[in-house]
């Protein structure tokens, strides 16, 4: 044996030589060092950074005939992960990655390991096939998709395991899962941790007639990733609806829960909507990653002037700002960032939402409860009995709220709202639909910002130069003669963006401040496009012309911008 070893390892030094990775010198000074410290010639090599983990792991694999995969930009089937108890994963350092036919597909730091093979096979009850990966990218991998089992107790689980110390419901407990051998559990913690890794706001199961097809929402877009055999679904169903705390029997109404568990190092927050369809229950669940209220507005997209005059509005004592734009445009996020810039020991902040999403330190939040009778309206009344500084209130929906939130923001407060509407000037004749009256509304309001969420690049991007013709028909600003380079998505992408060629999002904003031309309009009951028009003549920028400022600086496309603005 110790003789088979010896020729492996003049093997793998003959290809270093040969490749001209490493020289004779070097190699005896790995051989000395080895002396010294017993560790292997390639661990030695590795720590001299004369060739890298993944350089090693392919030549590895080119010697014993078997495939090479880089985990950092394969897609990995989560639904073969699931099929492996993540015990005997990190015992091996392997993980199952896909399927080719009946036969499993496992990436492992050593594909020569025939016990590990044999353990894995009788596991998973699928023929194997091994390919190499390399040791970093396999543990990665494992932390993404069991992120119960991740963390520093890693090395004390495996020595308990293979010691065979303890009871299983010891074991179970140290794991932090609940059934040690369900399947279905494995699956949906590992799409969970795959989800969450990906940085997608949620994830859709949506029942078809012979499948159920699990999809992301990723920056803004939906993705089909996977999917499961119909017959799987009330085994998905229950135990999702365990998880959320609801009612398993009931499968004829509309049902929603949430819980929360830790992913990782990140505390998630998971609201949970269940939806009877013809083909069985479909399942949402939205992610709500709690760090995300730490971001600061530039993070969002608000910068230069943008910042400079929403900034301005928002440090006033007094006044209502609006944010305007349909669902899933960013409009909370916007309100909890500005809030954050706001809140010290000095405001006493109160907000009243439906639901309250995310917990801010310092600030008092109140949730709507309409079968106790707590609208957005009376909330609002027994909040300005409280002596406020600072107000928010998740949405305008009715001339009550609307009513009491102006009238809040004309006797001293300042109040933050969000209102439904295609555009910023398109708030103002709103709220006289709504009833309010206009020189109401023309005195109370600050500033109003409208915004939509397109997506970032990511840093595979490519630049290029679009023609004339094109930038003339969008109205592209340029001057003549000026050669105009933008940035596309990479085909392909790479394995940072998933292969979509976009990572993160970035606001499209416009902001218009109520002057006392605008006033005046108001007062008037002006059209929308009188407002519009001269609001710009003021000098705002409309969403489309930030956005494309944004995609002359390479931070989107302009085929993002002309899919999420009007």
């Amino acid at each position: 044996m110790e003789e088979k070893t010896e020729k492996k390892r003049k093997s793998i030094t003959r290809m270093l030589l040969e490749e001209g990775l490493v020289t004779k010198e070097q190699l005896l000074e790995a051989m000395e060092r080895r002396k010294k410290t017993g560790k292997s010639i390639s661990r030695i090599l590795i720590d001299m950074g004369l060739i890298s983990e993944t350089k090693l792991t392919q030549l590895l694999a080119e010697q014993l005939g078997v495939d090479f995969v880089d985990l950092s930009s394969y897609r990995v089937d989560a639904i073969a992960v699931a099929l492996l108890d993540p015990k005997i994963a990190w015992r091996y350092l392997a993980v199952p990655i896909g399927f080719d036919g009946d036969t499993l597909i496992v990436a492992m730091a050593d594909p020569t390991n025939i016990f590990a093979l044999d353990d894995v096979k009788m596991a998973t009850g699928y023929p194997i096939r091994p390919v190499a990966a390399t040791k970093p990218d396999i543990e990665v991998t494992i932390r993404r998709y069991h992120p119960e089992v991740a963390g520093s107790d890693r090395a004390e689980i495996i020595e308990r395991a293979e010691a065979g110390e303890g009871s299983e419901e010891e074991l179970a407990e140290v794991l932090g899962i609940a059934v040690e051998d369900a399947p279905m559990v494995r699956f949906i913690n590992s799409v969970i941790g795959e989800a969450v890794g990906m940085g997608a706001s949620d994830i859709h199961f949506d029942p078809q007639e012979k499948e159920i097809v699990v999809r992301y929402r990723v920056d803004g877009v939906l993705h089909d990733m996977k999917s499961l055999p119909i017959r799987t679904l009330p085994a998905l169903t229950s135990r999702v609806k365990i998880m959320s705390d609801l009612n398993i029997a009931e499968k004829r109404i509309p049902q929603d829960g949430h819980y929360e568990r830790v992913v990782g190092e990140k505390q998630i927050d998971f609201r949970v909507a269940v939806l009877p369809t013809v083909f069985g229950e479909k399942i949402v669940l939205r992610i709500l990653d709690k760090s995300s209220i730490l971001l600061q507005l530039s993070d969002l997209g608000y910068d230069g002037e943008t910042l400079e005059k929403y900034e301005a509005s928002f440090r006033k004592p007094n006044g209502a700002i609006l944010v305007t734009g349909p669902t899933g445009s960013g409009k909370s996020t916007t309100l909890y960032a500005t809030l954050n810039a706001i809140n010290d020991e000095t405001k006493n902040i109160t907000t009243v939402e439906d639901p309250v999403e995310y917990r801010l330190p310092g600030i008092n939040q109140m949730q709507v409860n309409p079968k106790a009778g707590l609208q957005f309206s009376n909330a609002l009344r027994s909040i300005l009995r409280t002596s406020p500084d600072v107000i928010m209130v998740g949405e305008i929906r009715d001339l009550d709220t609307a009513q009491i939130a102006i009238e809040s923001a004309l006797t001293g407060h300042l109040v933050f709202s969000t209102l439904h509407t295609n555009d910023a000037p398109g708030a103002i004749p709103r709220l006289t639909e709504m009833g309010i009256e206009p020189f109401l509304t023309a005195s109370g309001i600050n500033c109003v910002l409208a915004q939509r969420l397109a997506r970032r690049l990511c840093d595979c991007k490519e630049p290029y130069e679009p023609s004339v013709e094109l930038l003339e028909r969008l109205g592209f600003p340029r001057e003549d003669g000026e050669e105009v380079v933008l940035y596309k998505p990479k085909e392909g992408g790479c394995g940072r963006c998933s292969g979509t060629g976009y990572k993160g999002r970035i606001a499209l904003v416009e902001i218009m401040l109520v002057s006392p031309a605008i006033e005046k309009l108001t007062i008037e009951e002006a059209s929308t496009a009188e407002i519009k028009n001269q609001a710009v003549e003021e000098g705002m920028k409309t969403m489309r012309q930030d956005g494309w400022r944004k995609a002359s600086a390479g931070v989107t496309s302009i085929e993002e911008v002309l899919r999420v603005v009007v």
